[in-house]
């Protein structure tokens, strides 16, 4: 950047963690969407690849080596970049991502199931099997209800 090469910085985050605080001038476009928006990528300048530590940039580079061996991935993402004191541009405040609330939300249930089935009565057990069932459907189908209602709780809309 400091050369004056033309940079096309892609971050590879979900939308909710770029807008939390990204590097200016990236470009979102979810690690999902790669294969499928490479048309966004930049022909005329170096494409570099971001995330937040670095492992979803690689897995991006990765998946489009055979069309873009070109590509460079930030090593450590924005945490280093934050951590050399470089600017962010933060676009809402911040908050986790749907898919982390949803582990979060999942995992807990999940926990208590297996906790009451354990300690109250073994028909509990059914509530951990329960979710463990919506997570493979979501997996499957690409339709997540809970994901729905954790997205359109209060503290996940725009402000």
């Amino acid at each position: 950047m400091e050369a004056g090469e033309p940079l096309q910085v892609v971050d590879v985050r979900s939308a909710g963690e770029y807008a939390a605080g990204h590097i200016p001038g990236a470009v979102n476009i979810p690690l999902e969407e790669v294969e499928s928006r490479l048309a966004d990528l930049a022909t005329h300048a170096r494409v570099v690849v971001a995330c937040q530590s670095g492992t979803r940039a690689a897995m991006a580079c990765e998946m489009l080596a055979p069309k873009r061996p070109d590509l460079v991935q930030l090593e450590k993402g924005t945490d280093a970049w934050l951590a050399a004191g470089l600017p962010v541009v933060r676009t809402t405040a911040t908050r986790w991502a749907v898919e982390r609330q949803l582990r979060l939300v999942a995992g807990a249930i999940a926990l208590t199931g297996g906790l009451l089935a354990v300690l109250v009565a073994p028909a509990w057990g059914l509530l951990a099997a329960f979710v463990g069932f919506g997570l493979v459907m979501a997996s499957v189908t690409g339709f997540c209800p809970m994901a729905l209602l954790l997205a359109a709780m209060p503290w996940n809309r725009a402000r």
